[in-house]
Parts: C-alpha cells; structure tokens; sequence
C-alpha cells in the first residue's frame, strides 16, 4: 500500500504541546482569557479550546485543580535539572542589596513561628512585639505594632530549587495559590519561574527561581 502522510500537527513527546503549555502557565498566573488572548494574538475561543484540551489531557476538572497542578515541561531547564541561579543584581546608582523589608503582623508570636518552623528562615531575634529573620543577607523586620494592612508588598523568596521548596512547604501545610510555573523564558533559554502561597493573615507571599539550560 502507498505511504499516506499523517494530516493535522506532528505529535509531541510531552504531555501538552508548546502552546497547551503557555496557555497552561498564564491560566496558573492568574491571567483571565481576555487578558490571554490579548498577550498571546490567540481569539478567546481558541484559548477556550486549548484550555479545554489541556483539562482534558491533565484528567482535570477546572482551572482551579490546574492551578493546583504541577509539572515541568519535557525539555526546561527546571526539568533537566543541573542549573544554577543568575545573579541578577545590577548596581546602578551606589545602592548595595535591599537591607531590610517591613511586614505587619496580627499575632506576632504566631507569625514568628510560622516563618521560622513552617517557612524555614533563620530567626535573629525577638524584641516585644516585633521579630527579625534573615533572609540572605536581607532581614525581614515583623511588627505587631501599628495599623495591620491586609493589602502590602509581595515578597519574593528567591530559591535554588523552587520544586523541592514548593514540595517542602506544601508538605508543612501551607496553602499555595497556585504552584510552581514558568512565566518567562529569556533570550538565552533561561526560565524563570513562579509560584505564589499565603501568610498567616491570607495575603500573599512568593518563591521564585531562575533556572539556566
């Protein structure tokens, strides 16, 4: 019998295809499908549709188990391991690294333990109602005192390996917004990576990583 070719797409060897993924990790960002469509050039029906195959092919029921959902493209530097973190640090007007960022707490009693047993940073002290922890060289100053603001600046933890950091936290309870993915890939193939949890008081917190091939 003569050779027939294959019609449609050629297939790929990993669980979703290129775009699936993107498509996938902005859904995991928190991008709605307007705001998709108008980044990516896709319509809505067609992210609705590659929406639709990537739950289908995941065995997902909503993109709230999606956002839930993690797993490293076949191929990514996060996947392949073996990578280390780019310094990005630019000195451009004298300043050195951020010395020291604020945070309000309700109880800080509670919140000291929670970064210290649950989070993991190094506790350097306690004065009444305020707490210091280390964070690489940048201390994370907890105060009790003043106004509570449910709405402040995110913090972005930087780690080596934001898999194992996402697996460890998740495994000390604590409650992720969605779970580690990619929202960048520069030029010379290094990835950068996401995932958003909660504080004690529900606002948010993140781990990021930039992962080289």
């Amino acid at each position: 019998m003569p050779n027939r070719k294959r019609r449609g797409r050629p297939p790929h060897d990993d669980v979703l295809t290129p775009t699936e993924w993107r498509v996938a990790h902005a859904i995991q960002h928190g991008l709605t499908d307007r705001e998709l469509a108008e980044r990516s050039g896709i319509s809505r029906s067609g992210i609705k549709f590659h929406m639709a195959n990537v739950l289908g092919k995941l065995g997902l029921a909503d993109r709230k188990a999606l956002r839930r959902w993690f797993r490293a493209p076949k191929g990514s530097a996060l996947e392949q391991r073996g990578a280390q973190m780019e310094d990005t640090m630019v000195a451009t007007t004298g300043f050195g690294p951020i010395a020291q960022i604020s945070r309000t707490v309700r109880d800080i009693q509670q919140a000291e333990q929670w970064y210290r047993q649950v989070v993991g940073l190094q506790h350097l002290y306690t004065f009444g109602k305020l707490a210091l922890f280390d964070c690489g060289g940048t201390r994370l100053y907890l105060t009790q005192e003043g106004t509570f603001s449910p709405t402040e600046s995110i913090i972005y933890f930087r780690v080596d390996d934001i898999e194992q950091a996402y697996q460890t936290l998740r495994g000390r309870g604590v409650d992720f917004i969605n779970t580690p993915h990619l929202v960048h890939r520069h030029a010379d193939g290094t990835e950068e990576w996401l995932a958003m949890f909660k504080d004690l008081e529900g606002r948010p917190l993140a781990l990021m990583a930039q992962v080289k091939p």
